[in-house]
């Protein structure tokens, strides 16, 4: 049984005695979670700006969803692929027709997800496109971020991803992010199955392409026949005031990859979804996780779409981001320590100045911590702010209020 914590100084200390140093935690120490609210292990409550990077929506907590994962726990959780079970087939139905798509396939994390699909699409080159063996490339982005496996960090341009990982798997070729002209050149090569985008590089810090970029990535996809993939992990699940990013320019991807928030961050759930000459690319044996598409999951995942559509969400994201994004403009004229506001719906970003003292955006979150919000740098020098989406107007403004008190005094 796991002993309770009752002081953050040791649990802190735990974690950093016996767990990997792989993160970098803002130090608070986390025990309860209702709604946009947190609370610490002395009881300290705070506003949550991150919402586990997108994956709690909904909020925490949500009792819908809680109540689907109380009644299937109850009933059964797990039987690997090796059988059917009477759950993954209604959702995998309810998940195809909420996105438009003809077959599913449920993994467990973000990163599983883009793993899954960067097998499909080099199948789907093999197989439909008649690529010669192993000679398949997916396009990939600068400053993208789809996780942290190797196959995945062999795409990445960011040196901790990669610094001391290596060798690194061929058959990536990374262009500029946003460049219409980079991608149309790269997809002269026949050998080019699948091009790998994010809607909105989140990790990345909130870099927005310009207007007309995805869909002019999706004809030239297209023409040349080549797989559209959108990673919306984090912009997914009505993140951007849309229930996809990629809606915001009326893009279908040919592949599309979900995670985080179709759980409602109670347990690991993630999807790929494509139409079936894609996805009947793979044959029994060639792809499988033990977990994905548990009864659980499936139970938990259609409650947490259920709640995003039902409790109009993503309306709600659409209307507070802008309200957040005039609140964060105007405190940006009253001080030199903002440098830039960007974001949509409710994945917005601040880049902050270095003091000439050396404070930083870490600074600035821990002093946003210390007045009751919580939030987490990325980069250096930009402040993600993306709370759960049940958040209300007069809350939103209440936040606001608390970051223009800690930006000013800095």
């Amino acid at each position: 049984m796991i002993s309770t914590i009752s002081k953050s100084s040791e649990a802190i200390a735990l974690e950093d005695h016996y767990g990997a140093h792989n993160y970098h935690p803002l130090p608070v120490v986390l025990a309860k979670g209702e709604g946009v609210f947190l609370w610490d292990v002395e009881g300290k409550r705070y506003y949550d700006f991150l919402s586990a990077y997108s994956a709690v929506n909904q909020g925490h907590c949500h009792p819908k969803i809680i109540n689907a994962l109380i009644e299937q726990a109850q009933t059964l959780t797990l039987t690997s692929r090796a059988f059917y079970n009477d759950k993954l087939g209604p959702a995998e139905k309810y998940i195809c027709e909420t996105f438009g798509y003809d077959k599913v396939l449920m993994m467990n994390s973000g990163a599983e997800a883009n793993e899954t699909a960067l097998k499909l699409v080099r199948k789907w080159g093999y197989k439909v496109k008649g690529i010669a063996p192993n000679q398949a490339v997916i396009l990939v982005v600068e400053k993208n971020f789809h996780g942290r496996t190797l196959a995945i960090v062999s795409a990445s341009t960011d040196p901790d991803s990669t610094n001391d990982f290596g060798p690194f798997m061929p058959g990536y070729q990374i262009i500029p992010y946003n460049d219409v002209e980079a991608l149309e050149t790269a997809l002269k090569n026949p050998n080019v199955c699948g091009f790998l985008v994010e809607p909105i590089q989140g990790e990345a810090g909130v870099f927005i392409p310009e207007e007309g970029y995805l869909a002019k990535a999706q004809a030239l996809c297209t023409k040349h026949h080549v797989l559209l993939m959108m990673d919306e992990v984090q912009t997914g699940i009505g993140r951007t005031g849309k229930m996809l990013a990629s809606d915001h320019e009326g893009v279908h991807p040919d592949v599309l990859i979900l995670g985080k928030a179709i759980s409602g961050g109670v347990l690991p759930v993630s999807a790929v979804l494509a139409r079936n000459e894609v996805m009947l690319t793979i044959k029994p044996g060639e792809h499988g996780s033990t977990f994905g598409g548990n009864p659980l999951a499936c139970a938990v995942a259609v409650a947490a779409l259920e709640v995003i559509k039902n409790e109009n969400l993503i309306a709600n994201a659409a209307r507070l981001g802008d309200i957040f994004r005039e609140r964060m403009l105007a405190l940006k004229a009253k001080t030199d320590l903002i440098t830039i506001v960007r974001g949509k719906g409710l994945l917005n970003a601040v880049v902050i100045k270095p003091t000439k003292d050396g404070k930083t955006a870490w600074d600035v979150c821990v002093a946003l911590k210390e007045n009751g919000l919580l939030a987490k740098p990325t980069h250096g020098d930009i402040i993600r702010f993306a709370p759960p989406l049940v958040i209300t107007e007069a809350q939103i403004h209440e936040c606001c209020d608390i970051i223009e008190k800690t930006i000013l005094e800095f």
